[in-house]
């Protein structure tokens, strides 16, 4: 009885890992469109040269490929039926949130030496895309709830696959963009050096990184990762 439990939870866990590594797919391929797919419809459309449009458009594509994913594959779906009312604060306050983490994330790159006055625009976008890799995925699978957040983020603190790989596609999109600031005050004269492309390309790598090793590393690892029911 023990040996068939055993291999029931493992057949689980590998099908939520083929799950999530389709959805991990449909992410990069958000990104991949965002990119190619603007210029048959805009004219001079490239990643350096209209970075702004691409941001906006990368950020909107993300954002609705994990809304209709966690929709869809709904990895943290409860038991309790929530009413209409319920859906449309909690929508609301994802909204709120979102915001709040752009601001920050600004607020956060001025501190640490982008244009205060200059360049408003270039730098609150990029802080939209950081968010956008961040911060949206944390609310479609988490919601507006801070305590599991800081669950989720805390040593050991996953319960579940998916938040392992929340944690390593949102470190991977942090370290990106932090990576993406060292070639800025080099004196290459190189365009993707201009404020902030080379950090939003760092965040991208990043994030489109993670959403690829993360389902590999989890994979691989699948044996030794047990997960509590928080």
């Amino acid at each position: 009885m023990h040996k068939l439990s055993v291999t029931q939870g493992s057949t689980m866990k590998n099908t939520d890992i083929r799950r999530l590594f389709y959805a991990h797919l449909l992410c990069v391929l958000s990104v991949i469109l965002s990119t190619f797919v603007p210029s048959f419809f805009l004219e001079s459309f490239s990643i350096l040269e209209t970075h702004l449009t691409w941001l906006g458009i990368c950020s909107v594509s993300v954002t609705a490929v994990n809304l209709v994913l966690y929709l869809v594959v709904k990895p943290n779906v409860s038991s309790k039926r929530s009413s209409s009312s319920h859906k449309v604060a909690r929508f609301l306050k994802c909204c709120i949130y979102f915001l709040m983490s752009c601001f920050s994330f600004h607020v956060i790159f001025v501190l640490y030496g982008a244009p205060l006055i200059e360049l408003v625009l270039e730098t609150f976008l990029f802080a939209v895309i950081l968010s956008t890799f961040t911060t949206v995925p944390c609310l479609c699978l988490l919601g507006p709830n801070l305590k599991a957040w800081l669950r989720v983020f805390s040593r050991n603190g996953v319960s579940s696959i998916w938040e392992n790989s929340l944690q390593i596609t949102t470190i991977a999109s942090f370290i990106g963009a932090w990576l993406g600031a060292f070639p800025i005050p080099l004196d290459w004269g190189r365009p993707w050096q201009v404020w902030p492309i080379s950090c939003t390309l760092g965040a991208t790598f990043g994030y489109v990184a993670g959403l690829v090793l993360s389902p590999l590393w989890i994979y691989r690892n699948r044996k030794q990762l047990t997960y509590k029911n928080n």
